[in-house]
């Protein structure tokens, strides 16, 4: 036999292109075989890694039955993390021979969720001892009914951790579906779930709220259980705040007659969970300036039609300002940072995060990476690239995570000034108010003049446990000042 050259088809990673419509991380083959093998009747897809902080995704439908023949890179399943929709795609042409997650399951990256292959290895393929090793995180055996007479719990009733005081795995949307409601640990405990292993899904869930009262589930699991325990505090204070205290819940609303009831998306939900979580855990303080930005409006003027000639991308004020923040950033890297208890983390990267508001009127956060690594043609290829993208829901979850300051431009939609909310785990946002004229006072040598200036607000919100308002206030006079220093002869 020839032996091939170059690397052969089905060793155990094999890059994936990046397409504007599908995720293209690696593909996975298992188990690995030898180069004078023949290729495999059977691949295991495995979940792909989905950004540096996304650990699990959701399986939320399934877009192949088991039979159907696939395209290589054809979308087989849609799934949501925390931060962002997205496709997994096949890795080659085949059959899609068994899907080995169900919709709603919560899977980890690097689990096998399906096995494509030729349809004559439906029958005589095994499952691979991969698949075996990636079970249900569920622990429950046997019928896979929740029993309400459980060990002792380790949670407090009104904190909805990962896992139940039986070992039962709670899904981070069953988490905050519960929390939201009031549903407790108990309640979950001894509800029968239909997810594999007895795992609660939420369907389960929904079906069971409206059934509560009267001797409802809690009371009955709180007559059997024992005392729960008092759990361990984690190090990180946004996992303390994940979940709000039953006592402050907002009151249950009876909607009057004639009232719509719109029930909030699932991207909706993430964002108001994550803005409470926010407000919880950093006490936001807020400095404004104003800014006199005429020489850099009458700057745009004059290029923005050659950079467009030039460059092929529209010139915006956003890559002005991120640039300006960036600047100031090196010059005042403290609050660049992140909070863990009672520990600083100083950013070495500078990732700085863009508010997009999306057709649906949700919000989203792409992120550019390394912003300080790049001049002014570059961010500006990078924001109109994510601001595109980003309207057109084709971001990737990488795209999203791991930035280290937010800007919003509350300006877009004419607002002179706001108040943001800090993208956890940050601890500093900054929004950038509509640009106007307005008449000001002009200092000259000669005296004092009444001008007509393009003058806008910036404001700036920080975590008062680590930015004083010294340190807060200074950041953003800073910025306004590299802004209003801005040359009309400032060359890109």
């Amino acid at each position: 036999m020839e032996r091939p050259t170059g690397r052969a088809k089905g060793l155990s990673s094999v890059g994936w292109d990046i397409t504007r419509s599908t995720i293209r991380h690696h593909r996975y083959l298992w188990p690995p075989r030898k180069w004078y093998e023949q290729p495999m009747s059977q691949i295991d897809i495995l979940l792909p890694k989905m950004g540096e902080s996304v650990a699990e995704a959701t399986i939320i439908k399934w877009l192949k039955n088991e039979g159907d023949h696939v395209e290589a890179d054809e979308p087989i399943v849609e799934i949501a993390t925390d931060k962002v929709d997205s496709e997994v795609p096949a890795p080659e042409a085949g059959t899609l021979l068994k899907r080995l997650v169900n919709d709603g399951d919560v899977v980890k990256v690097g689990q096998p969720i399906a096995q494509i292959g030729s349809a004559s290895a439906t029958k005589a393929a095994p499952i691979s001892p991969m698949v075996k090793a990636a079970e249900p995180f569920a622990s429950n055996s046997g019928n896979g009914s929740a029993k309400a007479s459980a060990p002792v719990a380790h949670l407090e009733p009104t904190t909805i951790g990962r896992s139940g005081p039986t070992g039962k795995f709670y899904s981070p949307l069953v988490r905050n579906i519960a929390q939201n409601e009031g549903v407790s640990i108990q309640e979950l405990e001894a509800l029968s779930g239909s997810g594999e292993g007895g795992r609660v899904t939420k369907k389960d869930l929904l079906d069971y709220l409206p059934k509560r009262g009267g001797t409802s589930t809690s009371e009955a699991a709180r007559s059997s259980t024992p005392a729960p325990a008092e759990m361990p505090r984690p190090s990180a204070v946004s996992e303390v705040a994940m979940a709000a205290p039953k006592s402050n819940a907002a009151p249950k609303l009876v909607p009057g007659e004639g009232d719509e009831i719109i029930e909030m998306d699932r991207m909706r939900r993430l964002i108001a969970d994550h803005m409470v979580m926010s407000k919880q855990t950093s006490p936001h303080v807020t400095s404004f300036v104003e800014a006199d930005v005429t020489n850099l409006v009458m700057w745009r003027e004059k290029v923005k039609k050659a950079f467009e000639q030039r460059e092929g991308e529209k010139l915006t004020f956003t890559p002005v300002f991120i640039m300006a923040i960036v600047q100031a950033i090196k010059e005042m890297p403290m609050v660049n940072v992140q909070v863990d208890g009672h520990t600083i983390i100083k950013k070495r990267d500078i990732n700085i995060g863009m508010a997009a508001a999306m057709p649906n009127g949700n919000l989203i956060v792409p992120v550019i990476k390394n912003a300080d690594q790049l001049n002014l043609v570059g961010l500006a290829r990078k924001v109109n690239d994510l601001a595109s993208r980003a309207r057109l829901g084709k971001l990737l979850p990488d795209e999203v995570s791991g930035g280290t300051y937010t800007m919003t431009n509350v300006g877009t939609f004419g607002n002179v000034m706001g108040t943001p909310v800090i993208n956890q785990p940050q601890v500093a946002i900054m929004a950038t108010g509509a640009i106007r004229k307005k008449p000001a006072v002009i200092e000259t040598p000669h005296g004092d003049l009444i001008g007509i200036r393009h003058q806008m607000f910036l404001s700036h919100s920080y975590d008062h446990r680590v930015v004083d308002g010294a340190l807060g206030g200074r950041f953003v006079r800073r910025v306004a000042d590299i802004l209003e220093s801005w040359s009309t002869d400032q060359q890109y």
